[in-house]
């Protein structure tokens, strides 16, 4: 059984320069993904995909292989899954064919390998399903404007949160493609999907703006606290 991580970096980033190796707490970003990633029991590689030479070096500082990514699949239109299949085609080349591609996005510092080893367990555990991927359980009140009126999607929801039934929500934390769906829908999701609750909401925590870094960074801190207490 072969199992790929693939960590899609590209530079162009434009809500935040070089997003992906922006220091965290003193650490590149991507770094914290590529970590846990290299900590998984599971994942026989771990390859960053990229477009940028400073995100390749510091891919390579952490311990992970690059395959440098081509500008036509580095744009803002195009899609993760692009660059996703580029990596398996490169592989293909020396003989390396996994069975299931593990999608980790950089932007999700705080999830841990035991989440990406409970994904890939549960993967290769229901191998009737196209994808795992994690989910965050929610119990806010959606609804949609139309023509300035609220309007509930769920309506007659009890009032007090705690007395709601809970909705999920996709996490993009970690997802575990079948290699022959990925190539087949060109999507990691496939047809038919498998949830892992993200337990600690934590490890959901996903950075695009910079008060995201703030927020990270006091979670790392309060994390170093716990295990400074035991």
């Amino acid at each position: 059984m072969h199992v790929l991580a693939v960590i899609p970096a590209r530079g162009g980033s434009k809500s935040i320069p070089l997003k992906n190796i922006r220091p965290l707490s003193g650490t590149p970003l991507m770094a914290f993904t590529i970590q846990a990633a290299t900590r998984s029991t599971h994942l026989d590689r771990c390859v960053v995909s990229t477009d940028h030479p400073d995100i390749a070096q510091v891919a390579r500082d952490y311990g992970a292989e690059v395959i440098e990514r081509p500008a036509a699949l580095a744009t803002d239109q195009a899609p993760t899954e692009w660059a996703l299949l580029h990596v398996v085609e490169v592989l293909a080349k020396d003989g390396y064919r996994p069975d299931y591609v593990v999608t980790l996005e950089p932007t999700s510092p705080l999830r841990t390998t035991g989440l990406i080893d409970r994904c890939i367990t549960e993967a290769i555990r229901h191998p009737e399903f196209d994808c795992v991927m994690t989910v965050a359980e929610t119990r806010k009140c959606y609804g949609r404007l139309q023509d300035g009126r609220f309007e509930y999607l769920f309506p007659d929801q009890p009032r007090r949160r705690q007395e709601r039934q809970p909705l999920y929500e996709e996490s993009s934390t970690v997802y575990v493609t079948r290699t022959d769906v990925l190539e087949r829908d060109r999507s990691v999701l496939g047809r038919t999907r498998y949830g892992v609750i993200v337990d600690d909401p934590r490890e959901a925590i996903d950075i695009n703006e910079p008060l995201d870094f703030i927020v990270a960074e006091a979670v790392l801190a309060q994390r170093l606290t716990e295990e400074q207490h035991g």
